[in-house]
């Protein structure tokens, strides 16, 4: 069997999620009033949950780059002086919770982190009542929602922009392949909601056992699908390590017409880039944040701390500018007056906080042409609505 797919980070653990927040729920932190208050003397509390000393591997240089990124972003910020005070989780829930209480009764404007959906989850729950918005990193949207939001990129982001696109280029009948697991389902979804919108349709859905030999068992009926509806398109919900590459070599060999259908994906296919080899992929579509955001930013960063920032690290930055920025414009920062933007300048991009939780970010449409990421349609500088 292949890897899991990591699309989503720690997706959906109800009841670990149930179970903290029944703990929290007694204890939760309470400030009346349902408006969030003014920032006081142009300074920014940002409370800052990483899990610095988890044991979990990678947690350690994940926290020391969102912070990086998070104090870059607040020596860029203009109009108002944001104080960062970092609040260690160990990766635990529990943890998460009871140190965002304290974050808060000191004085925090906004709780930034943490890293995982079930620890968020415990941290929305702990001061729910506060006015406190806390700005997690997970991209887990079942968590987003009233003073919770997720900065993390979303299947339901890059489904709105590279459906919207094919749409727009003619590719508007799909045939959707997607795993029988929760990534797969979560990514199903997103596209189901995302083709109305845009203009298509989605012609078939093909659901796969998440193993190789569902994988494999599943090709032909990818093919018979594409050729029974006219399908001029298909989109692949997997990954580089799970079962896409898989579907790269095996679709083409089984018939599929790679050039009168077009196939697109809904992860990176860039990492690794040796994924870009596979000859099923060539031509094939997929979105990634801005390219010359993302090489600014990284740029930056590793000018300031001498090493390339881990890839996570950008969403440490985004929490501070849409804080800042806010605070900046606004003097406030309620969750009405984040979702009010029409644009944070972030790391890989423009982006905004949306009224449910989730966020919206601007995002390139490339090519897989010669083994090579062209950039065939640039991520827009301004957001309108899904669909861009």
């Amino acid at each position: 069997m292949f890897s899991v797919s990591r699309s989503i980070r720690n997706p959906l653990r109800f009841l670990g999620v149930v179970l903290v927040a029944a703990l929290v729920a007694a204890c939760q932190v309470s400030v009346p009033g349902g408006t969030a208050p003014r920032i006081g003397g142009q300074t920014v509390q940002v409370a800052m949950l990483l899990p610095v000393t988890s044991t979990q591997g990678g947690d350690a240089t994940i926290a020391r780059s969102l912070e990086n990124a998070a104090r870059l972003a607040a020596s860029e910020v203009s109009g108002v002086t944001v104080e960062i005070t970092v609040y260690d989780t160990a990766g635990q829930s529990a943890q998460a919770a009871a140190v965002a209480r304290q974050a808060v009764q000191a004085g925090a404007d906004v709780i930034v982190g943490p890293l995982r959906s079930d620890a968020a989850a415990a941290v929305g729950v702990a001061v729910a009542n506060t006015n406190v918005p806390v700005l997690s990193f997970s991209n887990n949207t079942e968590i987003a929602g009233g003073n919770v939001f997720v900065l993390g990129h979303t299947f339901q982001n890059t489904a709105a922009r590279v459906v919207s696109y094919a749409a727009a280029q003619g590719r508007n009948r799909i045939v959707l392949a997607h795993a029988q697991n929760l990534a797969g389902q979560v990514a199903r979804d997103a596209v189901m909601r995302a083709a109305p919108t845009a203009g298509a349709t989605v012609v078939a859905t093909v659901p796969y056992e998440f193993s190789q030999t569902g994988v494999i068992n599943t090709v032909p009926q990818i093919v018979s699908a594409v050729r029974d509806t006219g399908a001029n398109g298909l989109m692949l919900t997997a990954d580089s390590a799970g079962a896409l590459p898989f579907f790269a070599q095996l679709l083409p060999e089984n018939g599929l017409d790679i050039e009168g259908v077009r196939v697109m994906g809904l992860t990176r296919w860039d990492t690794p880039p040796q994924t870009l080899e596979l000859s099923g992929l060539q031509g094939g579509w997929f979105a990634v944040p801005d390219p010359q955001a993302t090489a600014d930013f990284n740029a930056r960063y590793e000018a300031a701390y001498g090493a390339a920032p881990h890839i996570l690290g950008a969403l440490g930055y985004d929490a501070i500018r849409a804080a800042g920025e806010t605070a900046a414009t606004v003097g406030r920062l309620g969750v009405a007056d984040l979702t009010a933007s029409s644009g944070f300048q972030g790391a890989n991009g423009v982006f905004r906080l949306l009224g449910d939780g989730t966020n919206q970010r601007a995002m390139a449409i490339t090519q897989v042409i010669d083994n090579q990421v062209a950039v065939i349609d640039p991520a827009p500088r301004r957001l309108g609505g899904f669909g861009f």
